[in-house]
């Protein structure tokens, strides 16, 4: 059974993630096939909508891509890592720039990969099942497919503090994060799906689509963690002009909230952090998604040989003893000039590139 299920019929285009042991992780084949399908359905007059979701019976969405082979490959010399960050890449920049409308089921685990796919989507179904993260700074690496671009346009300081720390949101939270679009929960997916299908086959399948969601989105409840006044810390706190400066402010605050956030924030690679900082501080002033993507596809060819992501992927998914050891140690052995270096442009031909 293929890791990706496409069909096309009465004007959708369905492509169904079926990794279900990986929990939907990506892979390098995965993106080139959705990419292939992609490509064709974009030119094809009889499909006026796209559908994403994943096989049924798992938890979840997508978790991510295939870490334990992206260290694995940059443990010697990054050839397939590097294959895969520039596919995967090319898949988010399709999907972003994509002229018809995309709905994403993100029922269940989405993290990571699953965010890159699930995000340039117009339409974002969030259930009781979704949990949404970032989670890349604990195992040494940074938000990418496309993180530099989303986390820092969504409200006030709400992205850095997703960035730095890798908070988990469900439902409610992911609406005021901007990460969904509607709530429903799963009993009522049978009625999103043909809801979906009867918008495809008008003229207009991103107003019907508009209209008819509406109409079936509910409540998600009470946030967990963006609250008004914990939305008020994240955006004076996570503001601030440096990591350093946001540990200072968490450890003047003193809160329950700012004490938890800064024990998980100790816990994150030095590095991967202070990569993380600036790649949301430049995000924010990129002119175009290609742009960012350049610039997270030199990063990631570069981190991924690197030490700390080396180590937190042994640490949290290879050993699980959750006992990283980083180097750098501390935010203060991060330097300018190792920033500048990981950023600087790759060799002519090397660069990352659109379709």
């Amino acid at each position: 059974m293929s890791d990706v299920l496409t069909n096309a019929a009465n004007g959708i285009g369905h492509i169904t993630l079926n990794r279900p042991a990986a929990l939907h992780a990506l892979n390098t084949h995965m993106c080139a096939n959705m990419i292939q399908v992609l490509l064709a359905w974009r030119d094809d007059p009889e499909i006026h909508a796209i559908l994403l979701d994943h096989a049924p019976g798992t938890r979840g969405f997508c978790a991510g891509g295939d870490i334990r082979m992206i260290a694995e490959s940059g443990a010697k010399g990054s050839k397939k890592a590097r294959e895969f960050f520039f596919t995967e890449y090319r898949l988010n920049h399709l999907l972003f720039t994509y002229p018809k409308p995309i709905v994403a089921l993100i029922d269940g685990v989405t993290m990571g990969g699953g965010v890159g796919i699930s995000m340039p989507a117009r339409f974002r179904i969030a259930t009781e099942n979704t949990t949404y993260a970032m989670p890349e700074t604990g195992i040494g690496l940074f938000p990418d497919v496309g993180g530099g671009w989303y986390l820092p346009r969504k409200p006030g300081q709400i992205g850095m503090w997703l960035a730095l720390t890798g908070a988990r949101l469900k439902a409610a939270d992911c609406l005021i994060a901007g990460v969904a679009t509607h709530y429903m929960p799963t009993e009522i997916l049978s009625a999103a799906r043909a809801q979906i299908a009867g918008a495809a086959q008008t003229h207009d399948a991103a107003r019907a689509l508009d209209s008819g969601l509406e109409a079936l989105s509910e409540s998600a409840g009470r946030p967990k963690e963006l609250t008004p006044e914990n939305i008020e810390r994240i955006n004076r706190i996570f503001a601030l002009e440096s990591v350093e400066a946001i540990f200072a402010a968490l450890e003047a605050d003193g809160s329950d909230w700012a004490n938890a956030q800064l024990a998980t924030l100790r816990t994150k690679s030095p590095q991967a952090m202070k990569v993380t900082f600036r790649q949301m501080r430049e995000g924010a002033r990129m002119q175009s998604f290609e742009d960012e993507m350049r610039s997270e596809y030199r990063l990631a060819s570069r981190v991924a040989s690197r030490h700390d992501f080396q180590e937190g992927v042994r640490a949290l998914i290879v050993d699980k003893d959750n006992a990283p050891v980083w180097n750098p140690a501390t935010l203060e052995g991060v330097s300018a000039a190792l920033l500048d270096e990981l950023f600087a442009p790759l060799p002519a031909n090397e660069e990352w590139s659109p379709l």
